[in-house]
């Protein structure tokens, strides 16, 4: 087996060579590391609580406290670390060194508390890193000085300034080398970004030469030669805990979420215990082993070693909670992905989970993570196409009874659940019903990233669409065959919803709305055998075709998921691998409320369908009823009925239950032999009840669960144009808004509409925007013509445009809004950075409570030494002035320390604006002199070489 494991980490060492240049995806010094499931992040330094700021006096705290490195290396295995990240020589915390160091510039111990850490660990098998900070700006945040450059200086014989950034990457880079001498079984840094002198004087060069078996991470940023890029605290997901769903970076890169595990506070001890939430961590800890990223959690150390209470008690109970699914986490990696295994995601129900499958088998043994039980007593999702030969409730042992059809595997009778984690393991005869051969052509491709890359099984390599759209991608089956599916995965390199990170904008460059074509000489193509949206998701996604013959298979791609507002993400379409299946893995178990084990009447038939659950649906109901005699719920009350049913062409069906006047349920056309779901509130009795179903439809079965939480609402994106606030002129004013809704979750909206709602006086041209349904992925789009009270200036006020809609039957609403503002006496101009008018490249927005809209452009400027880049910078058009002069230019910004501005006007030659500041959340505001010509200018804050401060707003003066 391990022979086996080798071999598999060679061949894979082999197919990297389309990686760049010093690219280190996988390297054997990486193997701990892959074979690792989390970590212990510890912040601990002289800014502990209490806060010191003599050196001396906190290494003699730590020491007569009791600081022993065996307590955090048992803590680490508790928590099923195996390995420790120590985070002291950082720029929140002193900048202490816990080491006897011989460089001056900061704190050093004498205790050696870095070498008797390595110690400890190797004796029980927990690996130590070191991190290392990029930064200085926090050098006096406290008003006293944490770092020397007299004595630095003195010891370089010559002057360098160690609060700036070329003199603190100076000073770092010298604690590396000694770092590396002093101790060899250190496993390697953790870096926190990066400084443009450790590049500029081949830092990580010699950590290869010097140290060529340790690990080098970077926070945030993927650099080719580290080895793991790691993510920090992402949140905003649904679930919570899903931090994958966060993640840009595909396999095989190693992989952290780092993240804390106290639920509020500093990443250090603060001085207050913190609670720790364990359905959140324990979340995480799953999802990430379920993607194959490393759980680097945080806890905050006391000075004197200990965690506080309520983390100590978290890690006692990992160490219980965690043995009995190890198998499942240990050697195993995410399924779904690039190691095969069935799908990971939303499920039935409300159940939400991930997979991991065994790395050395080939997908034989998989292990189903239900993190989200689901309402009722079973697991449905997609199977991938493998066939299952048994399911067993791995805590337990039970063995489980699941059945298999139409690409789903269903686990059945489940009357135990974790409250955290139900594990089942999942035992199959491998793969099954996947075309071999197929080639694959595209309308548009990169030349580096070929179609064919589509089917050559390698996920290392990639189809890129070269920032087309619409395109295509043509399968060639070799000659005329069956095709049920296609099994798609995309590249694993953006978010799967909209973001912001650290003020970076992120998208989800995934297919959004799709059509599939069959052709039986690739030249003739009739009507699309499938249109639809594909759902925002990781992991494989299936597209169910019905039963299609043909040699050549066309997916269109018509868009994607991403924004204009993340141009990173925007029109980038990138695939690893589609495969064709021909069948389906089935078992001869059926699941309950199969609609051909129903009473039928008049024409209602059983027709085969084998995209369907059981093989088979139920058709001619226009004629003839379908009734279910023997639908049984616990107790009275609402329910979720969920109807599976197939139809070519928009139809309705009517449901009628236990006798009541029926209901009337529409069914979207698509594809006859492909079920498509519908859900709608129903009330029933406790015990067995009676539904009977009539129309112009095929039903494929019903499924039955409680009604979601009232806290669920269907996740919804809706977008106002012009966004930001809008400073007008004195007078009354006409504003053009228009506004966008779309649904981004599988559920239904019924009564849609939505429009603004303006103050008393205003008035709107433009009817409210309304439809009857919406589905996944559609858009509802509206424009309306504002205009304010005649013979009066605006004051402030907030235009909210406000979208309704039911989903099930319970009312829902969503509502963004327009500020209008009236523009200063003494400004002719002024706009916000964050206006959608302005163009911003690749910076991004972020909130700012001192700003005058609550938001600022961050990430402006630079290049990437410095982590921004040079085509991120705030375009303003449409800067409009009644007449050609000199004006005087109001820049609005925030900064920590000396950064400048380029201000170009109409592409004229650059000013600089040099500006300096002590904190990001105080404004500031600086003036300069420019020339404007009448009419529309463009002015354009940007800095092509080293960052620059946030931008709140500009406005205009005469000069």
């Amino acid at each position: 087996m391990r022979l086996r494991a080798i071999l598999a980490l060679a061949m894979l060492v082999g197919l990297l060579t389309a990686v760049p240049a010093h690219a280190e995806v996988v390297h054997p010094r990486q193997q701990w590391l892959r074979d690792s499931t989390a970590g212990l992040f510890l912040h601990w330094g002289m800014f502990t609580a209490p806060r010191h700021l003599d050196c001396a006096a906190w290494e003699r705290d730590v020491t007569d406290g009791g600081w022993t490195p065996d307590y955090w290396i048992d803590q680490a295995r508790d928590l099923g670390a195996s390995y420790i990240v120590l985070a002291t020589f950082h720029s929140a915390l002193g900048y202490a060194r816990p080491w006897p160091s011989a460089i001056p510039g900061s704190c050093a111990t004498r205790r050696d508390f870095l070498g008797e850490l390595v110690n400890a660990g190797k004796a029980k098998g927990v690996r130590v890193m070191l991190y290392m900070t990029d930064d200085p700006q926090w050098h006096n945040n406290t008003g006293v000085e944490m770092l020397d450059s007299a004595a630095y200086s003195a010891y370089k014989g010559r002057q360098v300034d160690i609060t700036t950034r070329p003199g603190f990457g100076m000073f770092s880079q010298d604690l590396f080398l000694e770092v590396m001498e002093k101790y060899p079984d250190l496993a390697g840094f953790w870096i926190d970004n990066e400084n443009e002198y450790w590049q500029q004087n081949g830092l990580y060069d010699k950590v290869r030469e010097r140290r060529p078996d340790w690990l080098l991470s970077n926070n945030n940023t993927d650099t080719p030669i580290m080895d793991t890029v790691s993510n920090e605290q992402k949140t905003g997901m649904t679930p919570a805990y899903d931090y994958p769903q966060a993640a840009w970076t595909p396999m095989p890169r190693l992989v952290e979420a780092d993240y804390k595990l106290p639920t509020v506070g500093d990443w250090w001890y603060d001085g207050a215990d913190h609670p720790v939430d364990a359905r959140l961590s324990t979340g995480r800890y799953i999802t990430n082993a379920g993607s194959s990223m490393k759980s680097l959690m945080a806890e905050t150390a006391m000075v004197n070693g200990k965690f506080p209470p309520q983390q100590e008690a978290f890690n006692s109970f990992m160490s219980t909670w965690v043995p009995p699914i190890k198998e499942s986490l240990h050697a195993t990696e995410g399924g779904g992905y690039m190691y095969g295994g069935l799908q990971p995601g939303f499920w039935n129900d409300g159940a939400h989970g991930v997979i991991t499958v065994r790395r050395d088998d080939g997908g034989k043994v998989q292990y189903v993570h239900v993190l989200t039980k689901p309402s009722t007593d079973r697991v449905r999702l997609r199977d991938n196409g493998y066939r299952v030969t048994g399911v067993s409730d791995l805590r337990t042992g039970e063995r489980m009874r699941f059945t298999q059809s139409g690409g789903s595997l269903t686990i059945l009778g489940i009357t135990r659940w974790d409250d955290y984690d139900t594990v089942f393991k999942v035992e199959t005869a491998g793969r099954q019903g996947f075309l071999t051969g197929v080639k694959a052509t595209a309308s548009a491709e990169q030349a580096e990233h070929p179609a064919a890359a589509l089917v050559d099984g390698d996920f290392t390599k990639y189809w890129d669409s070269d920032g087309n759209l619409p395109v295509s991608v043509t399968l060639d089956l070799g000659k005329r065959k069956k095709v049920a599916y296609l099994a798609v995965n995309q590249r694993e390199w953006s978010p799967v919803l909209a973001r912001v990170t650290f003020g970076r904008p992120e998208d989800s460059a995934r297919i959004k709305d799709y059509r599939v074509y069959v052709s039986d000489d690739g030249r003739r193509w009739d009507k699309p055998v499938r249109a639809g949206a594909m759902r925002s998701a990781r992991g494989t996604q299936v597209l169910d075709l019905g039963e299609q013959h043909g040699r050549y298979v066309k997916l269109e791609v018509l868009n994607t998921w991403a924004g204009a507002q993340a141009p990173r993400f925007h029109r980038k379409l990138r695939i690893d691998e589609i495969q064709v299946a021909d069948s389906y893995p089935v078992s001869r178990d059926s699941l309950p409320l199969e609609a051909e084990r129903q009473q039928r009447t008049g024409q209602a038939r059983v027709e085969s369908c084998a995209a369907c659950s059981g093989g088979a649906q139920v058709v001619g109901l226009r004629d003839g009823t379908l009734t279910y005699r023997d639908v049984g719920v616990p107790a009275a009350g609402e329910y979720r009925l969920q109807i599976d049913h197939t139809s070519a062409t928009p139809a309705t069906l009517s449901v009628a239950v236990n006798g009541a006047a029926p209901l009337q349920v529409r069914v979207p056309g698509d594809n006859k032999g492909v079920p498509a779901s519908s859900a709608l509130p129903v009330t029933l009795k406790a015990g067995t009840n009676t539904i009977t179903l009539s129309g112009d439809a095929g039903v494929d079965r019903l499924a039955v669960a409680p009604m979601p939480p009232a806290s669920y609402t269907p996740k919804t994106t809706m977008t106002v144009d012009p966004a930001g606030l809008q400073w007008v002129s004195p007078g009354q004013q006409t504003l053009r808004v228009s506004a966008t809704l779309r649904l981004d979750s599988e559920d239904v909206l019924d009564q849609v509409a939505f429009a603004p709602a303006v103050p008393a006086g205003w008035t709107v041209e433009g009817e409210p925007i309304k439809a009857s349904a919406v589905r996944l992925g559609q858009t509802l789009a509206g424009s309306w013509t504002l205009t304010s009270p005649p013979g009066m200036d605006v004051t402030a006020t907030d235009i909210p445009i406000t979208a309704t809609f039911q989903s099930l039957g319970r009312p829902y609403t969503v509502t963004n809004q327009v500020g209008v503002r009236l523009r200063p006496a003494d400004r002719v101009f002024m706009r916000e950075a964050e206006d959608s008018r302005n163009k911003i490249g690749e910076a991004g927005i972020t909130a700012c409570a001192a700003c005058s809209g609550g938001q600022k452009v961050r990430n402006i400027g630079g290049g990437p030494d410095q982590g921004s880049e040079p085509n991120a910078y705030v375009l303003f058009e449409d800067v409009t002035v009644p007449e050609a002069r000199a004006y005087t230019l109001y820049i609005d910004f925030t900064v920590n320390g000396p950064k400048s501005y380029s201000v170009t006007v109409n592409g004229g030659p650059p000013t600089e604006v040099k500006v300096n500041g002590a904190t990001n959340n105080t404004l500031y505001t600086v003036s300069v002199p420019v020339t404007l010509k009448a009419g529309p200018n463009i002015i354009k804050l940007h800095n092509d070489t080293t960052p620059a401060p946030d931008l709140d707003r500009i406005s205009l003066s005469l000069g």
